[in-house]
């Protein structure tokens, strides 16, 4: 990865967290709670009121993946 594309990357989160500081306490208490068998579910309210939802069951690789990005920090 470019070095020049990481340093955006992290001005672009730290300016995210600046807009929408809860969103990382959510995701920080969440993380804690996920274990084999959770369902994560994301949903998407257009302004026009539509929505777009979907879910995932985790499995053991998704909890390999979440240890991995939490050590990344």
């Amino acid at each position: 990865m470019n070095p020049m594309n990481v340093f955006k990357l992290k001005s672009l989160l730290e300016r995210f967290k600046e807009n929408h500081p809860k969103v990382p306490l959510f995701f920080k208490a969440a993380v804690g709670s996920v274990q084999e068998g959770s369902i994560i579910e994301i949903k998407v309210i257009t302004p026009e009121n539509k929505s777009i939802v979907t879910n995932m069951k985790i499995n053991q690789e998704d909890l390999a993946l979440i240890e991995e990005l939490k050590n990344m920090q």
